[in-house]
């Protein structure tokens, strides 16, 4: 066979892989495209379960319903100690 024969083979092949990969992503995408839509819809689901459930008024409660944090301890009170590895004890500071 000669060369030029030989390069139009190889030209060949190079096309059909890369056709092949293209195909390969494609429909890589349209998985990735389908798995993005279910997980929407499951997510819109749940979401009317839960505001449709009994005695539930949505994810964060009533309107009426406060929303109380921990309050912050004093940092007089604070003991904070610092680890010095090998070096010696944790000493205590504050």
């Amino acid at each position: 066979m000669s060369f030029e024969t030989v390069s139009l083979l190889l030209s060949w092949v190079e096309l059909g892989v890369l056709l092949a990969i293209l195909l390969r992503l494609g429909r890589t995408f349209e998985l990735i495209a389908g798995t993005q839509r279910e997980l929407r819809r499951a997510i819109h689901h749940l979401g009317e379960q839960r505001a449709g459930g009994p005695g539930m008024a949505g994810a964060f409660g009533s309107p009426d319903t406060a929303l109380h944090s921990r309050s912050m301890p004093d940092p007089d009170d604070v003991e904070t100690h610092i680890d010095n590895g090998e070096l010696g004890p944790p000493v205590a500071i504050g």
